[in-house]
């Protein structure tokens, strides 16, 4: 009996059967829909009511005052806000896919609101032109809308996060369209949104490209399939053509009863058609004769992906096709396995036997049954229906060795959640296959959006899903709506929820806390924030420099250490930074290698606020090498003033410091030679003194002559005598003056000896030169070799003789491998030599 009171509710429709459960008896009070303008969103999401303000309102029946309302598909009011928005008449509103509220008025202007009635900013427009011609009728697909002006032109929004606006090619046609319908960008070819009109001439599809004519059919109402594929045509002779979007081979074409156009039109899922009359609800599917239902109050269809949702003033029903399983069970007469198993069930409850008979009939399509029960578990609504299923596919997989065991447990879960979200005080009324395509993480976000915290935390639980974003949410959401709790009476409320999630964002919270203008409370939150990376950059947004200084260089992260030093130096007085970081030695380092770099300075503000002379006194000398560099300090630049002094007060900083004596020596005679240096390239006019050593610039004043200066930087840098005639001996040299440099030698008897002399004339390849002063070389073995080195061989060999060294003959003979007669005289001497020794 059972089956034949579920089956009776069901509608036959050619070979499928239909049925329309009531889902809700509507909670609300005193509202007609024949005089409001209702937008309802799909997958069980809220209604928008607001009054229509083209019809007129009855005298004491409302107030004057238009609202903008929200309800839960119960009826429960979710809130409400004045409707003050200006722009005249509101042509068109519906829900986006996100759930905001998005209403098109008479100048184009488009508001959004949330689902608490709380309008977002900015505002956006259709543009000028709709300003300027008026917006007559608007098209809403998921996330975008079609707007027809007065003057017969299209203009598209295809997604309202951009809210980019294009217009689409012009038909030329000048009276507006009976009927406008949209092909959603993602059933197009091209890509792009594609807009069916109806007119006189036929159905015209408009793009951004061009115009062309579709079809000859004089269409009053249009209705495009949910999956793109179709187009559902009521025509001016009352005839209902579904055909495809190539209009080429229509699936249906019924004559209807009126040939007034129906006020809706809108597809059940795929498979059949409903029109409606302000009385009657009629649908028309392939091969059937139509199905009426009639109503005594006005009705607002409501398309889903598997049904239509039918919303009155009074209740909410779903019609849907009856799922395939579900027939089998519920069907009249039906023997299916399913059927018998539930049967069995029944017969198990009244202790009868014919549970076991119906079992044995069934037993190798056991698991299919099973399966069936849990599917149509899933379709219903009734709940004691779907523990009596769930019951017989339990009962049945008890005598099934090879069927999956979590398959109950799955259906149980989802349909806990389902019917949660059922329950009228949330009024969310997903079918199980709306549920699958929105998924579990969709329905918590639009819970959350709704201040459903509880519910939305219990199913990502139950779900074993993260619970983080729930925890979040409703933190964000108690700081905003509990101004009148006291900081510290809120933490604690904050923290008790939020450590039920261990990797929550606390530094998110806290920045809604400064947002909402509590910036103690984001003080006290952001202090649990363990992540450095987090808890930093908000703590410096909040205005607490100290406390985010102290936890960058905690964590050694020193991206972080110099994220707060930048923030404090853009921020703080000089000295009051200096007094921040100077304590805190990694903060004290990271900016000190950087100001090296890059602020000089600022550099040496710091260390003389510190203290750090000798550092001062370091960049100082560091400055004027960098000004040396510079290719303007030459030729007696006046940079090299700047240099001086800078190298003059690196000296006195040093002076200053026991420790750096010889820093400061060096600094002061730095200081003096390059004066010296400057002097000598203003006064030669050449760019070869400064920078170079004081040897260099003795050699220089030399090599040019000028030997009274040269004289003067032995005096002034105390040039001892041996170095100074190392000096002046290679520089005659290299001027090749070889008179003054044999006068030179015999001012006096030299204190480095002739053998530099002799190496000079050598090296400039002058041997006669050289022989003025090899003989006065003192040690034989010198001679020797200064003899060898002209390539005077009998010479070199009566020196080495003299010096009585075998080991230097050696060499020498060496040195004459290519003479010979040279080579013999060595021999002979080392003969010689061999034998005084023996002897």
């Amino acid at each position: 009996m059972a089956n034949v009171s579920v089956a009776a509710e069901w509608q036959l429709v050619y070979n499928r059967y239909y049925r329309k459960p009531e889902l809700y008896q509507m909670r609300w009070k005193h509202i007609d829909l024949s005089r409001n303008k209702v937008a309802c969103a799909p997958f069980g999401g809220p209604i928008a009511v607001i009054r229509d303000d083209s019809k007129i309102v009855q005298l004491y029946a409302e107030s004057a005052l238009r609202k903008l309302r929200i309800f839960n598909s119960a009826g429960v009011l979710i809130s409400e806000t004045v409707w003050k928005n200006p722009g005249g008449r509101l042509i068109g509103m519906s829900w986006s896919e996100d759930q905001t509220l998005i209403c098109v008025v008479q100048d184009g202007t488009v508001y959004r609101y949330n689902i608490h009635a709380e309008l977002i900013e900015p505002n956006a427009s259709m543009g000028k032109e709709c300003f300027e011609e008026n917006v007559v009728e608007c098209v809403f697909w998921g996330n975008g809308v079609v707007c027809v002006t007065e003057a017969n032109r299209y203009f598209c929004m295809a997604d309202f996060a951009t809210m980019k606006v294009c217009e689409l090619a012009r038909p030329e046609v000048e009276e507006l369209p009976h009927c406008v319908a949209v092909i959603e960008p993602k059933y197009t070819m091209t890509g792009s949104v594609e807009v069916l009109i109806g007119t006189d001439a036929g159905i015209l599809m408009l793009d951004e490209d061009g115009v062309q004519k579709v079809d000859d059919t004089l269409s009053q109402k249009m209705a495009v399939s949910p999956n793109g594929n179709f187009v559902a045509c009521f025509t001016h002779d009352g005839r209902l053509v579904v055909n495809n979007t190539n209009f080429s081979s229509p699936v249906i074409d019924e004559s209807c009863e009126s040939a007034l156009p129906p006020e809706q039109i809108a597809w059940c899922g795929m498979d059949s058609v409903l029109l409606y009359w302000n009385d009657m609800l009629v649908m028309v599917a392939p091969q059937a004769e139509p199905v009426q239902y009639f109503y005594d109050e006005p009705l607002v269809l409501i398309p889903e992906c598997d049904g239509v949702r039918i919303l009155s003033n009074s209740s909410m029903e779903f019609l849907q096709r009856v799922p395939a399983s579900t027939e089998q069970i519920f069907a009249i007469g039906s023997t299916s396995p399913a059927a018998l198993l539930h049967d069995a069930l029944d017969h198990f409850d009244r202790r009868s036997a014919k549970a076991d008979e119906n079992l044995r009939l069934i037993r190798a399509s056991l698991p299919k049954a099973v399966e069936a029960c849990i599917d149509a578990a899933g379709h219903e609504f009734d709940i004691s229906r779907q523990r009596t299923l769930l019951r017989a596919a339990s009962y049945g997989q008890a005598f099934c060795s090879n069927f999956q065991r979590d398959r109950i447990q799955e259906m149980c879960k989802t349909l806990r959640v389902l019917n949660a979200a059922r329950d009228p005080e949330i009024g969310i009324p997903l079918s199980i296959q709306q549920y699958k395509s929105l998924t579990a993480s969709v329905l918590i976000g639009r819970l959350i959006n709704a201040n459903c915290h509880l519910l939305a935390l219990r199913i990502s639980e139950y779900l074993g899903m993260n619970q983080e974003v729930v925890i979040m949410h409703w933190a964000c959401s108690k700081i905003t709506a509990s101004l009148a709790i006291p900081d510290v009476t809120l933490l604690e409320i904050l923290l008790d929820k939020l450590k039920l999630c261990k990797g929550i964002s606390y530094a998110a919270v806290a920045a809604h806390a400064d947002k909402s203008g509590r910036r103690k409370l984001a003080a006290m939150l952001v202090e649990h924030e363990p992540r450095s990376s987090k808890q930093v950059p908000l703590l410096l947004s909040i205005g607490e420099e100290d406390t985010a200084l102290v936890k960058a260089t905690e964590s050694g992260d020193t991206d972080l250490v110099y994220l707060v030093i930048f923030h404090i130096w853009q921020k703080r007085p000089a000295l009051e930074f200096f007094g921040m970081i100077q304590t805190r030695s990694l903060a004290c380092d990271l900016f000190t290698v950087y100001a090296r770099c890059y602020k000089h300075e600022f550099l040496k503000d710091f260390f003389l606020s510190t203290g750090q002379l000798q550092e001062v006194a370091f960049l100082l000398w560091k400055e004027s090498w960098e000004l040396g560099k510079n290719p303007m300090a030459s030729n007696g630049s006046a940079l090299h003033g700047p240099r001086i002094k800078r190298i003059e007060k690196a000296h006195s900083l040093f002076s200053e410091t026991k420790e750096h004596t010889f820093e400061s020596k060096a600094a002061e005679e730095h200081a003096k030679l390059l004066r010296i240096q400057h002097e000598l390239e203003v006064s030669t006019k050449q760019a070869i003194f400064v920078d170079s050593s004081i040897s260099d610039t003795i050699r220089t004043c030399i090599v040019l002559g000028n030997h009274r200066a040269a004289m003067k930087v032995k005096t002034e840098f105390k040039v001892s005598e041996k170095r100074w005639y190392w000096l002046k001996v290679f520089a005659l040299a290299t001027k090749r003056d070889w008179d003054a440099l044999e006068r030179f030698s015999k001012e006096k008897r030299p204190p480095i000896g002739y053998r530099p002399f002799v190496e000079a004339c050598v090296d400039a390849d002058e041997k006669g030169e050289a022989l003025k002063y090899i003989p006065k070389l003192v040690d034989p073995r010198e001679r020797a070799e200064a003899y060898a080195r002209i390539g005077m061989a009998k010479e070199a060999a009566d020196a080495a003789s003299q010096a009585k060294d075998g080991e230097l003959l050696g060499r020498l003979k060496l040195t004459f491998a290519q003479n010979a007669a040279a080579s013999s005289i060595f021999d002979t001497l080392r003969d010689r030599l061999s034998f005084q020794g023996v002897s």
